[in-house]
């Protein structure tokens, strides 16, 4: 049998609102959290500290539900660059212990030490010399899953915090992990635990034992992984920060500076959108196959709709009107919209010729399509991304920053 594998999940406490303390120490003893700019729309809980969080403060909820629920709330600003910074500094601590370490996010890193552990000692006491040496360099506290696979070591962090080590090992982890709600797994949604919900399923334990037939009817091949993950079994490895990733999907989002309604100012955000998606995945040397848009609403609900395409493409004009055709179908056009996200899936390599043999001429129009488009690019890098755009996209009161 082969050795088990030794993987840390290091999870900095309460990051966002953690740095602010930095510069504010004060902060460190009141309920505290971190917003965005109500003026433009982004008026909601960026990150909260352990005295918020005991009043019931959530992320991503809005500022009016966190003052009602603590109204002695101290709100501060982002800082993103300095955010960006700290995590910089604290990773490079973990790259002091392996150099296998996978970012998953600005404040989360997954390490493989089993290569190290001959250099540091085991896998609880490099989680403790982390910790250690970030609170001691940094200033930030950070809890550390210790487990033989990716997603127990981040059920281990997620277990107790702040600034702890958790292991979950072959001896112990039914009893730690089978309890836990289904919802703390990794990659299990609201939608997901609503399917689950309806077979009876709750808890890890109860998807780990659940009837695999049953999960793979229901959730198609995510039931089997959902499954696997639940058991144990998970065999992702841990990827250097410096290896080269594969693009499975290209996307963008934007959070509008007014909720916007009607098909125009709908085509105004979508061909924003489209825009950059298509030069990104020019840039990236990829098309994409389907067309897949996100809706969210002023109260937060979202919906997601998806379309094949006739042909892959990385062309704006041609995921715009993919985007639109999903709007029609899925949307009212009277209903406000916060936020829309356009993202290209089912990605293939930009120079595989798969296009179809027409009758109407579409080829033709694809490839003046893809000229105009390509020129554009140019001009962008000569003379910046705002030199030349679509006219769809101008003279709007709408846009925000992406």
């Amino acid at each position: 049998m082969d050795k088990d594998r030794v993987i840390l999940h290091c999870d900095c406490n309460s990051f966002f609102a953690s740095v602010e303390t930095l510069n504010y120490p004060e902060l460190r003893f009141v309920p505290m959290a971190v917003c965005g700019d109500p003026e433009n729309r982004h008026g909601i809980i960026l990150a909260k500290n352990e005295q918020a969080k005991a009043f019931g403060v959530k992320t991503a909820e809005t500022i009016w539900q966190a003052r009602k629920k603590c109204p002695e709330l101290v709100l501060v600003p982002s800082h993103h660059e300095q955010y960006e910074e700290i995590s910089k500094k604290v990773n490079e601590i973990y790259y002091r212990f392996t150099d296998l370490c996978e970012p998953f996010g600005i404040d989360e890193t997954w390490l493989d030490v089993t290569g190290t552990m001959h250099l540091f000692g085991d896998g609880k006491t490099i989680a403790d010399k982390i910790r250690e040496t970030v609170k001691k360099e940094i200033g930030i506290t950070v809890s550390v899953g210790v487990s033989f696979n990716k997603v127990y070591a981040k059920l281990g962090s997620d277990y107790k915090k702040p600034d702890a080590t958790t292991v979950i090992d072959r001896e112990n982890y039914q009893k730690i992990v089978f309890p836990l709600p289904v919802t703390d797994l990794l990659f299990v949604g609201k939608t997901t635990a609503q399917v689950l919900s309806k077979l009876n399923i709750t808890t890890i334990g109860e998807l780990a034992n659940a009837d695999a037939q049953l999960l793979r009817k229901n959730l198609g091949k995510m039931g089997d992984s959902l499954r696997e993950s639940a058991r144990g079994e998970d065999a992702s490895p841990v990827r250097a920060a410096t290896e080269k990733r594969e693009i499975k999907s290209v996307g963008n989002g934007m959070t509008f500076k007014r909720d916007i309604v009607g098909i125009d100012e709908i085509k105004t955000g979508l061909m924003t959108l489209s825009d950059t998606v298509a030069e990104r995945m020019r840039r990236y040397g990829v098309k994409c196959s389907t067309v897949c848009v996100t809706i969210k609403d002023p109260y937060l609900k979202s919906i997601t709709r998806q379309i094949p395409l006739d042909h892959p493409t990385n062309l704006s004009l041609e995921i715009f009107d993919a985007a639109v055709r999903i709007m029609h179908q899925s949307w009212s056009m009277e209903k406000p919209i916060r936020m829309l996200t356009v993202t290209g899936s089912n990605l293939i390599d930009a120079h595989e010729q798969v296009y179809q043999i027409s009758l109407t001429g579409d080829e033709k129009t694809s490839e003046k399509t893809e000229k105009l488009e390509n020129a554009m690019d140019s001009i962008r890098r000569k003379f910046g991304k705002e030199s030349v755009r679509f006219a769809t996209a101008m003279s709007n009161d709408i846009t925000a920053e992406e």
